[in-house]
């Protein structure tokens, strides 16, 4: 089955206004980061592999450029040969400036697109490690202590190594700190560090938690910090559905369930208007309407797969894709019994069905996805003269997409792993020219805040002229 690409139909649904969380142990986070790269040798920055654009978070950008400036760039082997002997004390820390960038939730995308993404960004991002990974996967923790392992042993003059985790609510800092120590340190090891479902359980900077003990490395945990305002017009709308869709997931259950029947994973007794999803997001619970992510989400999975998406799991076979969410929400309501008085669909509880199955199950099936097609290769049988007048057949232009951030036409010719990586580098160009249009805009600054700093300069000019009359008002003049 073919979903119908007329363009009105694949067009990005109508979305709310963006909502800001910004809290207050976040605002404390983002003023003491300066302070706290200072004793920093290598920052793990830790982003969703479905969001690895959205989930870029610009306030770290400033003081991470600063603290590889005050370090002179130097990272890995060549800083430690560049590096003063072990003698000459304290400098030995400017020796490490390494930044990691963790995909984390790797079995959550499809892994068509990973090496094509990993090639695109060192093009991209030459200063940056990319790494991605699974915390279900021990070979994913393995792997990411060996590298951390590595780059100590490499700088032998330092006694230690310090490492700080970064990024925001809900992308699995603390449940990552956890298994590196567990990996890393021989024996039984307690859980040292809280994890919940829910985004700001983290509030402060945790106490130095040893991940290795030779060569000895010690991390942070950091609070996760949201951006503290979302943006303007669609561009913010789309962002803030995006971080509100992302949230946990039991890979293991999931498919387990789902080999057998995949309706009794999310039973419709156990979702309650009050309580409209048991599993939370990158973003707060409650800021966002279920049936505006339910449209968004329809959107993008039509996308990750136009032939045979993910949502057809939930519907009765047979059911062709659609991308009309009012008659998706209709059929699968009918599915599921939700009816209102009179016999109506209750399109409501339908959504809020459709985003918690996603968060704990559909995400697993749509990272199944298949590739975009191949390169056609030219038959040499086929001897059709091209100017014998006969028409080919039209065809029509699919839009595919890897998780939620990269979205591209596909054509005829197809597309193979170099043609991936090309159009995820054009996604990349967009998304920085569109960052450096909203901040010239002053995108990044909430209208209210806009109002806040004018009133707090009118206000400080009004004090300051009357500072200035004051002396002539005490000489009588």
């Amino acid at each position: 089955m073919l979903l119908r690409h007329a363009p009105a139909l694949l067009a990005l649904p109508a979305l709310p206004a963006p909502q800001s969380w910004y809290p207050g142990h976040m605002t404390q986070f983002a003023r003491a980061l300066p302070a706290l790269l200072r004793r920093t040798d290598v920052v793990l920055e830790l982003r969703d592999a479905r969001l690895p654009l959205t989930s870029i978070n610009p306030s770290f950008e400033g003081a991470l450029q600063k603290w590889r400036q005050e370090r002179g760039h130097v990272s890995g082997a060549a800083g430690a040969a560049a590096a003063p002997a072990a003698s000459s004390g304290p400098q030995q820390y400017a020796a490490i400036c390494e930044r990691i960038v963790v995909f984390s939730k790797r079995d959550l995308v499809a892994q068509w697109g990973i090496e094509p993404f990993r090639r695109a960004m060192s093009a991209k991002y030459p200063d940056q490690k990319s790494f991605f990974a699974a915390w279900n996967r021990q070979g994913d923790i393995r792997a990411l202590n060996d590298l951390l392992v590595d780059i100590a042993k490499q700088n032998p003059h330092l006694p230690e190594m310090n490492v700080l985790v970064v990024g925001m609510p809900n992308v699995g800092k603390s449940t990552l700190l956890n298994a590196l120590r567990s990996n890393g340190i021989e024996g039984p090891t307690a859980k040292a560090l809280r994890t919940s479902a829910q985004p700001g359980l983290t509030r402060a900077i945790s106490t130095r938690l040893k991940l290795s003990v030779d060569p000895l490395v010690y991390s942070y945990d950091s609070p996760g910090v949201m951006l503290p305002f979302l943006g303007r017009g669609d561009r913010g709308a789309e962002r803030g559905v995006k971080l509100a869709l992302i949230g946990k997931h039991s890979t293991a259950n999931a498919l387990r369930v789902l080999r057998t029947a995949p309706l009794t994973c999310c039973p419709p007794s156990s979702i309650r208007p009050s309580q409209p999803c048991a599993r939370t997001a990158g973003i707060k619970e409650g800021l966002y309407d279920l049936e505006a992510l339910a449209a968004y989400l329809l959107y993008r999975m039509n996308i990750l797969d136009p032939t045979s998406p993910a949502y057809l799991a939930v519907l009765p076979p047979g059911t062709p894709p659609t991308a009309d969410v009012a008659e998706f929400l209709d059929t699968l309501a009918r599915r599921l019994g939700m009816l209102r008085r009179g016999g109506a669909t209750d399109h409501a509880r339908a959504a809020a069905w459709f985003v918690r199955w996603w968060r704990e199950h559909g995400s697993v099936l749509a990272a199944a996805a298949p590739p975009p097609p191949l390169p056609a290769v030219p038959d040499p049988s086929d001897t059709s003269d091209a100017s014998s007048g006969a028409s080919a057949p039209a065809v029509q232009q699919q839009r595919r997409g890897w998780g939620f951030d990269f979205e591209w036409s596909v054509g005829a010719a197809g597309l193979g792993a170099d043609g991936v990586q090309r159009e995820m580098e054009a996604c990349i160009d967009a998304f920085e020219a569109e960052a450096r249009e909203e901040a010239a805009e002053g995108g990044e600054v909430s209208v209210t805040q806009e109002r806040k700093k004018q009133r707090e300069g009118l206000l400080a000019r009004r004090a300051a002229r009357l500072k200035a009359k004051a002396p002539a008002r005490r000489s009588g003049r």
